[in-house]
């Protein structure tokens, strides 16, 4: 009965990852582990782009890159990316692409590892008992780091006048699931011991993180409660990662689209987990998760992009559970829009949402 118990999961999470056997394993712990069997191509063509959202898409393939689901992940780590297609389209406009001199960074370890570092954005003018959010970049936890995801931290720490604590955390491969969960948790533990030195108020502390840091900032929301640390005020969830199964409708009606494809969230899986059936953990199915007595939380999702129908699904069941949440999918923007909103009217309808829930947040 155990046997079979065990052989059905397998089967269903091979399922969920779009492999055709159980056979086929996740990747060694190694960078240059080759990727995946890329899946079968599909013909689904995808929402269309807003002109200025479609503008940064050809700035990227411009750049050439590669498709990630082909290559190894210190091969995706390197290549150009849309953070460097989003500073192309600034300069065809004129803008600049320096950092704001209105917000300081400092980077302050957390842990021993060399992965284990944030980057504490605070307003230059400074200030005391200042709101805290506690920031979990995006990459499939596999690529990208505090430097790709720059623009929505320092963004928020200006508009908010608040610190933002950008976490870094190891990486998969080589540091696979749930490492990246623990160094999280780390993170705002050490966060909470320090804000008061960096001028923040430990009373007003909100979580934030983009795709793969939006799974991260619900899924430390849930460990402090389970774990009897401070909540935080709030959440803002961008485009999470939250249900691990294959057939969502925006699996399917995104599953060609850019900057992410359904083929790249197998390949991200592949990576980061140690065993299929991880996929079923509920810190990464998050709509599997006991989500009851979360903070208010809001969630923010682009049309043109297959983890849509994670944060719509991840929405009903919070509601479901009794939670306060809002979510809302912004039309011709694509997964990274947000940052974006220099150049992308819908990245900026999306960051000025963001803000304004932060910031009704923050002042109760």
């Amino acid at each position: 009965m155990v046997q079979s118990i065990r052989a059905t999961a397998s089967l269903l999470a091979a399922a969920l990852l779009g492999t055709t056997s159980v056979a086929v394993a996740q990747s060694t712990p190694s960078p240059n582990a080759a990727p995946p069997p890329v899946p079968p191509a599909v013909a689904a063509q995808p929402p269309k782009a807003a002109p200025d959202m479609q503008a940064v898409l050809d700035a990227l393939a411009a750049l050439g890159p590669k498709p990630i689901e082909t290559l190894t992940p210190v091969k995706a780590r390197i290549q150009p990316g849309f953070p460097d297609a989003l500073h192309a389209a600034m300069r065809r406009q004129g803008q600049s692409t320096a950092p704001d001199p209105a917000v300081t960074t400092q980077d302050l370890p957390y842990g021993s590892d060399p992965m284990q570092y944030a980057r504490v954005y605070r307003p230059a003018a400074g200030g005391a008992d200042l709101p805290v959010i506690v920031y979990y970049h995006g990459g499939g936890w596999v690529i990208a780091d505090v430097n790709a995801y720059d623009a929505a931290p320092r963004l928020m720490a200006k508009q908010l006048n608040a610190i933002v604590v950008s976490v870094e955390y190891r990486h998969a491969p080589e540091a696979k699931f749930p490492a990246q969960h623990e160094d999280a948790v780390a993170a705002y533990r050490w966060t909470l011991q320090n804000a008061a030195s960096w001028g923040g108020d430990a009373g007003r502390i909100a979580f934030a993180g983009e795709s793969a840091g939006g799974n991260l900032a619900v899924a430390t929301a849930i460990y402090a409660r389970d774990n009897n640390l401070p909540a935080p005020v709030h959440i803002l969830a961008v485009y999470p990662i939250a249900n691990s199964a294959m057939e969502l409708p925006s699996r399917r009606d995104a599953a060609n689209a850019k900057p992410l494809n359904a083929a790249m969230l197998k390949w991200f899986g592949y990576y980061y987990t140690s065993s299929m059936a991880d996929m079923q953990d509920p810190r990464l199915n998050l709509v599997g998760a006991n989500l009851r007595g979360l903070p208010p939380t809001t969630i923010v999702n682009s049309q043109i992009d297959p983890l849509r129908s994670d944060g719509e699904t991840l929405a009903a069941a919070m509601r479901a559970a009794g939670d306060r949440v809002e979510q809302r999918t912004f039309p011709g923007v694509t997964h990274e829009s947000f940052g974006m909103g220099k150049v992308v009217r819908g990245a900026y309808d999306q960051e000025t949402y963001a803000i304004a829930r932060l910031k009704t947040a923050f002042a109760r």
